[in-house]
């Protein structure tokens, strides 16, 4: 009895599967590589995954206690994901821990660079977030990424019309990107 206390809660589960497979399709849109200038490399990847995430935790912020906890679930999701996704491309047992401490370092800055920017409602110092987290050895050559912040704009404002109802069904959508960049 006393060791269920120690389990993971799975109550979620289905409502977290749900909603991680509703944010990471729309990471996986093609447009983002091909008209929003994000590289399609497993950087890109993380990063355009790193967005997504963000997007939906901000969301969940101002939610009840349960929209939190499943947003920490689905964070949870996301870094065993990206955990997998490491030791799929063959990267030794010993350097993932390594590894996925940098990576969680790496998303919680953005969390707070896109944050501050997105706070003020300000594109242009969140496209240059952006653009310093997606092009990091760039020059001022790099591709602009005013377009993303500003479908990143759109969708925390859609975002901010789901329903409560929405969130703890794990049915919260993000808008699809509209192609050439433009919204």
């Amino acid at each position: 009895m006393i060791f269920g206390l120690f389990r993971k809660r799975n109550h979620n589960q289905i409502i977290v599967v749900r909603q991680y497979e509703l944010l990471t399709s729309t990471a996986r849109q093609p447009v983002f590589y091909t008209d929003y200038d994000v590289p399609d490399t497993v950087m890109g990847r993380f990063e355009l995954l790193s967005v997504v995430m963000i997007l939906f935790f901000r969301r969940t912020r101002s939610s009840a206690t349960s929209g939190q906890e499943l947003a920490q679930e689905i964070v949870d999701a996301f870094f065993e994901d990206i955990d997998y996704s490491i030791r799929e491309l063959g990267i030794g047992d010993n350097s993932v821990p390594k590894r996925m401490k940098k990576l969680a370092g790496m998303f919680y800055g953005r969390l707070e660079s896109y944050a501050a920017a997105m706070d003020v409602d300000d594109r242009i110092a969140l496209a240059a977030a952006l653009r310093r987290n997606i092009y990091p050895k760039a020059d001022e050559g790099a591709a602009s990424m005013v377009p993303l912040a500003d479908w990143m704009m759109t969708a925390e404002a859609h975002l901010a019309a789901v329903t409560e109802a929405e969130l703890a069904t794990g049915s919260a959508a993000l808008p699809l990107p509209s192609g050439r960049g433009q919204e």
